[in-house]
């Protein structure tokens, strides 16, 4: 059982992918402990439904990370609100090949580039934490800077899920490096859940399909088990940055994890960071990381 959470009655959190899965049991999780969250997603109908069940310090929002125009009137619909923490959650994962609407690969756009654009939008309104959900498929995660749309090279979706999942990673370490360069107190921290059985899986006609299963079968963990690392890395007063997930890396309490070594480059890091911007149109007053 997840340990209790503190009171949060005076924090706000904006949380995306709140309608369903991990996302859903975070916004369940710091509503029960006195939260403001506004749940952001697509599912309009359903986050309302959610948001009513939280009482009235909840709220949803229509967010679609896979579309520029959609994020940018998110952030201007929250006007100059002030944000505690947002968390990065939403995601899609190992997807035939499509496109969002500004053109990007569908897993790179919506799970890097969207967040990496809403991060940038909201930056001046958060005060206390940046939480970026990543997985551990970033372990088998290789990035290509020169294509990561796959405009040139033959498209796998759980490659192309893997690579989502390891920008995640290098976009949150070297956003905490370029706040620790500005002396800032906003601090960034990635979460991986580890296994959780959500609707994101299982039927990918990839060997994601296999690893659901085992999980399903052997772990048998809830969404509300696979939020723990993600609520932690959202609350936790002593968290400084960096990287939780489970003990056990697919299951377990969540504590300080280690990256993948090519995670922790930070040529990498800032190549993809200068891509971003470029793409996204969404430039951060923050200097390099070093």
């Amino acid at each position: 059982m997840a340990p209790e959470l503190a009171p949060l009655a005076d924090r706000t959190f904006v949380v995306t992918g709140a309608t369903s899965g991990v996302g859903e049991a975070t916004a369940r999780s710091l509503g029960a402990a006195g939260a403001t969250v506004v749940l952001a997603g697509r599912n309009v109908d359903k986050g309302r439904a959610i948001a009513e069940e939280l009482g009235s310090g909840a709220s949803m929002h229509r967010l679609d990370l896979a579309d520029l125009a959609s994020i940018r009137a998110f952030t201007e619909e929250l006007g100059d609100r002030r944000i505690d923490v947002l968390v990065n959650n939403a995601g899609v994962m190992a997807l035939p090949y499509t496109r969002t609407v500004d053109g990007f690969e569908m897993q790179f756009g919506t799970n890097h580039l969207g967040h990496f654009a809403l991060t940038g939008l909201l930056l001046d309104r958060l005060t206390t934490r940046v939480v970026t959900v990543t997985s551990a498929a970033h372990l088998v995660g290789r990035i290509d800077l020169d294509d990561p749309n796959f405009e040139h090279r033959r498209y796998r979706r759980a490659g192309g899920y893997a690579q989502s999942k390891l920008a995640n990673l290098l976009f949150s370490l070297e956003l905490e490096r370029r706040l620790a360069a500005a002396r800032s107190p906003l601090r960034a921290v990635a979460a991986h859940p580890g296994y959780a059985a959500t609707g994101v899986g299982g039927h990918t006609g990839t060997w994601f399909d296999r690893l659901f299963t085992f999980g399903k079968t052997i772990l048998q963990r809830t969404p509300a088990q696979g939020a723990e690392s993600v609520v932690f890395a959202a609350t936790e007063p002593d968290l400084p940055g960096g990287f939780v997930g489970p003990n056990l890396l697919l299951y377990g309490s969540p504590h300080p994890a280690r990256a993948a070594r090519r995670a922790r480059d930070r040529r990498a890091a800032r190549r993809l960071w200068e891509l971003s911007e470029k793409l996204t149109g969404v430039t951060y007053p923050l200097p390099p990381g070093g």
